[in-house]
């Protein structure tokens, strides 16, 4: 088992998968974020990520055989907080061969190295009052969203402002995060409509231009979407997307 440092030596043992370089969370200088190790076995990567979107994570790739050698080294090294992920069928061998691993949920991966190349009228980046103002939107509707204003990693929220009723102010009334991006993969979570403005397309349009804008900066960008949310999903194949069916794994208390 090799320890990798690097986030170039990641890059290439990820061969274009977003998820490690995700989890890698790599800065500028090349160097991985804070607290996060990366391991090579074979042809099978590791990348654990502490405290990322609100868990501890493990990104996992490669051979089969090669990962479920490489997870089971990394998690004496680890501990049992963090989370496997990888595509479907991947986690599906690791939860067999590990004792105490037990699946979680599938979900999509999607991620595109494409801008959308939209420009929707009425989106933008909010200032600090708009995001305190987006909080009510999480605390009626979407309470378990990882991704809410103030949260560590959620650097900043787009979205559209308008009225609900005559002459009431104008509020958020479709919002998006640009949360826990890093060089190399942007990442959207936190998207939010009030179910009042639903239908007329805004959590789209604002996610086209988040999207945008982090394929601009990072040259990928990417999300995770449960494998039910078929509209979501449509909509965000519309925007370039591609899904990978993937799966999570934890140790169950004992």
């Amino acid at each position: 088992m090799e320890e990798l440092v690097r986030l170039g030596d990641i890059e290439q043992a990820a061969a274009g998968d977003g998820r490690p370089i995700w989890a890698a969370q790599g800065r500028h200088d090349g160097s991985l974020g804070p607290g996060v190790r990366a391991w090579r076995h074979g042809s099978a990567l590791a990348v654990a990520s502490p405290d990322l979107s609100q868990r501890d994570r493990l990104a996992i790739q490669g051979d089969r055989t090669d990962a479920i050698t490489l997870v089971r080294r990394v998690m004496d090294e680890i501990g049992p907080s963090y989370r496997p992920f990888a595509e479907a069928p991947l986690i599906d061998a690791v939860v067999r061969q590990i004792p105490g691993l037990v699946p979680i949920h599938e979900f999509f991966w999607m991620e595109t190295a494409s801008r959308p190349g939209t420009a929707p009228a009425g989106v933008q980046w909010l200032e600090a009052r708009q995001e305190k103002a987006a909080t009510a939107l999480f605390d009626r509707f979407f309470p378990d969203s990882y991704a809410q204003p103030g949260r560590i990693g959620v650097r900043r929220w787009a979205g559209i402002l308008g009225s609900l009723e005559s002459g009431a102010a104008a509020e958020p009334l479709a919002v998006a995060a640009d949360a826990w991006s890093a060089i190399g993969c942007g990442y959207m979570a936190g998207v939010c409509t009030h179910p009042a403005a639903r239908g007329r397309g805004l959590a789209q349009a604002v996610c086209g231009f988040v999207l945008d804008d982090l394929v601009h900066r990072y040259g990928r960008a990417a999300l995770i979407v449960d494998a039910a949310n078929t509209s979501a999903i449509a909509a965000y194949e519309c925007l370039g997307m591609t899904k990978y069916l993937s799966g999570a794994a934890r140790f169950s208390p004992r």
